[in-house]
């Protein structure tokens, strides 16, 4: 299903991806502004979006290479995405994310002809949907009462209901989650692999779609099983380690969906300084304005930011497999809070415009709608952060009795923050749940503590903060850490997101200074900037220079044609 122009290189799959799509704002182009506008109103999917896609072979990206797919560097992977979410959501979900969010399950624990049922299927154009969701149980999926009963000779019976389910009526095959015994804990639950065409149609229904505000393309409807049979051969794994696989296999996906619905949000930000370039206000252009410069320019800071961590948690799922069980889970929930917060900003400059469905900015409405799930979609962000506090208290205790906090690897850690250091594949079988002795974001963010100006005084506040974060974890009980426990153990969940966001930063400029691929990355203006932007709604606003460093990176890049990513690539937005 390759496309023969597709490159084999990943940066080179992207821009060749946007060079498909064309211009966003050619009026006559098959995946330009209104016919996306066209597709969002009749709440279908762009059919000729799919279809490039499928000329493409994006599919490929979702497969192993060992299994005949591209699927071998979790960065290259968000790079590629990042282009299909930048021109339109219900593309980047509806055709990619969700065979992303299904097959890692199958990647993960799959047997040999499990992994090339479905590689077969993805590579020859076919669809998987994830039927984790069920409405009463949100999303705790611990609580699942969808039910598989093993039937005498093996094979078992599924009967229940799964909604809001990424394409679950044009899925050629599911992976379920179910429950297969009544003991507590966490061994009541299992994974299936199904192929629709090996499902009875008369005890399988389809449940109409869901109405949502955003992702109107996106077929999310459902399935309800009545009693139906599947073959014993179909459990992923084995019986009971559902939630095991569910939590080793959402480190890929929890690491690589904010990455990639980052390009929404760049996509949202090119619109606004499109928009006021273009407006006079008080006899000036508004982008002249300095408050509005300002706020393009923290905007654009905090997409840097989200894409510093995004990409250094993607090489740690290569590189740091042992500290991926927490780092995955507070990327999560640390990205797509900003990537929301990024949105708002941004549509309080378009200001009564950002709601307008029609015109050259009228594609701001559908991405802001667009985005919403990005917060609770897959695992939300409280989620995340439950996922990770029972971690973050081992790893805290273990930090606290080592005495050495973290350990500051110097320029033993290249492989993680060096951007453009080569990976070693994919392997799902490294990544684990449990909680490593130390955390080497941490120990970057350790390392650059010495500095001086407003960096190293953000350093110095972000160490403070990490300190008084692992004491108040390690002192946590158990429950502190369940349902029960309440806001306080959460906000120190979060606050050790804050310092691994600085930690990803700080190791990133670090090594950008050693080399000269990434000039921006090495101004200290960068580090300046996102290390000040890192505490969120407590951060202070950027020093005038520094927000002139980044709003001037800003418009060259725009005027150039060149993407807002870390290291910039052409894109034809």
């Amino acid at each position: 299903m390759r496309h023969p122009d597709t490159p084999t290189t990943a940066e080179d799959r992207g821009t060749a991806l946007a060079r498909l799509f064309g211009p966003l704002q050619d009026t006559a182009g098959a995946v330009g502004a209104r016919t996306l506008l066209d597709a969002d109103e009749a709440a279908t999917m762009h059919a000729e979006g799919e279809r490039l896609l499928d000329s493409f072979g994006l599919n490929a990206e979702f497969v192993p290479t060992t299994l005949g797919g591209r699927l071998n560097d979790v960065p290259e992977l968000v790079r590629v995405m990042r282009v299909v979410y930048g021109r339109d959501a219900c593309l980047g979900l509806g055709y990619g994310a969700s065979a992303l969010m299904a097959s890692v399950n199958v990647w993960t624990a799959g047997d040999e002809r499990q992994r090339r049922s479905l590689a077969d299927l993805l590579l020859a154009g076919g669809k998987v949907a994830t039927a984790y969701h069920e409405l009463p149980h949100g999303n705790d999926f611990a609580r699942a009462s969808f039910r598989a009963v093993r039937l005498p000779g093996g094979d078992w019976r599924l009967t229940g209901r799964k909604e809001v389910i990424a394409n679950a009526r044009r899925a050629d095959a599911f992976v379920l989650f179910a429950r297969t015994g009544d003991t507590p804990g966490a061994r009541g639950h299992s994974q299936f692999f199904v192929p629709r065409a090996a499902l009875d149609s008369g005890r399988l229904k389809d449940v109409p779609r869901f109405r949502t505000s955003g992702l109107r393309g996106v077929q999310l409807g459902g399935v309800e099983f009545a009693e139906c049979p599947v073959p014993a051969e179909s459990v992923l794994g084995d019986v009971g380690m559902g939630i095991e696989t569910a939590m080793r296999s959402f480190q890929v996906s929890r690491t690589a969906l904010p990455g990639m619905w980052a390009g929404g949000v760049e996509a949202g930000l090119v619109t606004v300084l499109r928009f006021v370039s273009g407006r006079r206000l008080y006899g000036r252009r508004a982008v002249d304005i300095p408050l509005v410069r300002r706020e393009l320019a923290e905007c654009f800071a905090d997409l840097m930011l989200c894409e510093a961590l995004v990409s250094v948690a993607a090489r740690a799922l290569h590189v740091r497999p042992d500290q991926t069980a927490v780092l995955a889970p507070l990327t999560k929930q640390y990205v797509s809070g900003r990537l929301l917060n990024v949105m708002d900003r941004l549509s309080r400059l378009l200001g009564a415009h950002f709601y307008v469905r029609d015109g050259e900015h009228a594609l701001f409405q559908k991405h802001l709608r667009d985005l919403a799930p990005v917060g609770f979609g897959h695992t939300g962000r409280a989620a995340c952060l439950a996922a990770a506090l029972p971690l973050l208290t081992v790893l805290s205790r273990n930090v606290r009795r080592s005495g050495t906090r973290h350990r500051v690897d110097g320029d033993g850690d290249a492989d993680l923050f060096d951007l453009h250091a080569p990976l070693p594949p994919l392997d799902f079988g490294r990544l684990t749940l449990r909680a490593g002795q130390h955390e080497s974001l941490a120990g970057a963010l350790r390392a650059g503590a010495d500095g001086t100006g407003a960096s190293g005084r953000a350093h110095r506040a972000a160490v403070a903060l990490l300190d008084r974060t692992h004491e108040g974890l390690a002192h946590l009980g158990a429950r502190d850490v369940g349902p029960g426990g309440g806001a306080g153990p959460a906000d120190l969940a979060k606050a050790y997101g804050v310092c691994l966001a600085a930690g990803a930063c700080a190791g990133v400029a670090r090594h950008a200074r050693q080399g000269t691929a990434d000039p921006f990355l090495s101004d200290p203006a960068w580090l300046t900037g996102v290390m000040t932007r890192a505490f969120g709604s407590a951060a202070p606003s950027l020093d005038p220079a520094v927000a002139d460093r980044f709003f001037e990176e800003l418009t060259n890049r725009w005027e150039a044609g060149l993407s807002l990513e870390l290291s910039p690539r052409p894109l034809g937005m």
